[in-house]
Formats: structure tokens, C-alpha cells, sequence
């Protein structure tokens, strides 16, 4: 077969996939899903394309239409993972159910989210294992980081029954910190948590987290905030080998 004559139709399979993989998957989603051709067709519903869709960078309404009506719905099944924004979360929670849906990540997270977004769809509570929060909120000095952590950081660990991992991150330099000492011990606590990465706003707050509110935690890794030399704990701690 002479080059002037090759067509990417004559390439097997196993080509087509290692170019198609250099590229974006939403990208391949909504170019080659229903273009009336059955083996593109296919190769666009390969686990490695369907199985973590980003949305992070996807300002485009019509894309974010399309894919809810047509792409969404036919391979909700094989999804395990969803990253985006805000603004999105609403049309593509609702597009379809996501039986295998395990891992949310959500940039430019702010402390209305989940009484606005979350509670639509009752199953994340049980299904969501692991969660990734980029943080917008604003960094603020005082009693704020308590309340914060009251109605932010605790009520995720509440709402997501089998959360195994608690990543929260931000753009900014920072953001609100965890600060737990002084309030109940139930008051950020899980029993199947086992990766915590976050700030906290002193390292007491720091050791608290090691005594015993979170059971089944193997790795924490904190930033923090303030290390004072007068920093006490006044109750036990339990040992922490894991």
C-alpha cells in the first residue's frame, strides 16, 4: 500500500488508540461518539476515554448541552469519575445516574455548594468514596475557622457515608482552614475516612485529628497555619501506627 493512498480508516485498532490517547478524552467523546461510523464508534467507549471526564476547562454551553442529552447517557455506566465546575454540577449530576461514580473533584469550590447541588441526588451520599475540593473560598483570620469547619468540613464528613479520602486544595495561596480544638469530638469525625490532606490552622488542630475521631485514618498530611510554642493538648491521645 503506497503512503499516497493510506487513510486513518486502514490503520488497526491498536494505532488508532495510542494517537487517540494523546488527546483530550472530551475531546474524542464529543467529536467521534455518533458520527455514524460504528468503529470509532467503539473506540471512543474504551474505559481509558470514558472513565474520568474533566470538565474543569470546558466553558462552552453547547458542548456541556450535547453531552448531557446525547454522550452522558450512553456511557454513564462507565463512569468512576467527574471533575468540574460549579456552575456545571446540576446539569451533569441529573443528565443520568452513575452507578460507578466514586471520585468527584470540584474546582472552584465555595460553602453554598452542597446545600445547592449535592442533596438533589440522595445516592452520592453512600457512592462517593473519594472527593477532591479546590478551594475559592477566602482565607480569614478568627473565630470564622470554626464555623467553617462546623458547616463545611463536618458536614462533608456527615453527608458522605463511606468517604475514604478528604483532599482539599486550593488556587490561591490559601483557604480556610480545619480547626477542631474546642469543639465536640463528633464534630469532624468518620469511621471510614483513611486519607486526610488539608490545612489546619494550628498544630493542635493538627493532633486532635489523631485522637481517635478519625478511625480507619492511615495517611494525613497537613499544612499549618500557626505552630506556637504554647501549644497544648489537655486530653490523651491515642497511638497512632497505621
Amino acid at each position: 500500500m503506497s503512503r499516497s493512498n493510506m487513510h486513518i480508516f486502514d490503520l488497526p485498532d491498536e494505532i488508532l488508540l495510542l494517537i487517540l490517547k494523546k488527546l483530550n478524552n472530551i475531546d474524542i467523546l464529543y467529536s467521534l461518539l455518533d458520527v455514524n461510523n460504528r468503529r470509532f464508534d467503539n473506540l471512543a467507549q474504551e474505559n481509558i476515554f470514558t472513565n474520568n471526564l474533566k470538565f474543569d476547562s470546558i466553558d462552552d454551553i453547547s458542548l456541556i448541552s450535547r453531552f448531557c442529552s446525547d454522550i452522558l447517557p450512553r456511557i454513564h455506566c462507565y463512569i468512576k469519575s467527574f471533575t468540574f465546575h460549579p456552575s456545571f454540577v446540576e446539569r451533569i449530576l441529573l443528565a443520568n445516574k452513575y452507578p460507578n461514580l466514586t471520585e468527584v473533584k470540584i474546582i472552584h469550590f465555595q460553602q453554598d455548594f452542597f446545600s445547592k447541588y449535592f442533596t438533589i441526588r440522595a445516592i452520592f451520599e453512600v457512592q462517593i468514596t473519594n472527593l477532591i475540593l479546590v478551594n475559592d473560598d477566602p482565607y480569614e483570620m478568627g473565630d470564622s475557622f470554626k464555623n467553617y469547619t462546623t458547616n463545611i468540613y463536618a458536614h462533608i464528613l456527615r453527608f458522605f457515608k463511606n468517604l475514604k479520602k478528604l483532599n482539599v486544595d486550593s488556587s490561591h495561596e490559601s483557604y480556610p482552614s480545619l480547626s477542631i480544638c474546642d469543639l465536640s469530638l463528633n464534630t469532624f469525625s468518620s469511621s471510614t475516612l483513611t486519607h486526610l490532606y488539608i490545612n489546619v490552622n494550628t498544630l493542635d488542630d493538627c493532633l486532635y485529628l489523631l485522637d481517635g475521631r478519625l478511625q480507619q485514618l492511615t495517611t494525613l498530611s497537613v499544612n499549618v497555619d500557626i505552630i506556637d510554642d504554647s501549644s497544648t493538648i489537655v486530653h490523651s491521645m491515642v497511638n497512632f501506627h497505621r
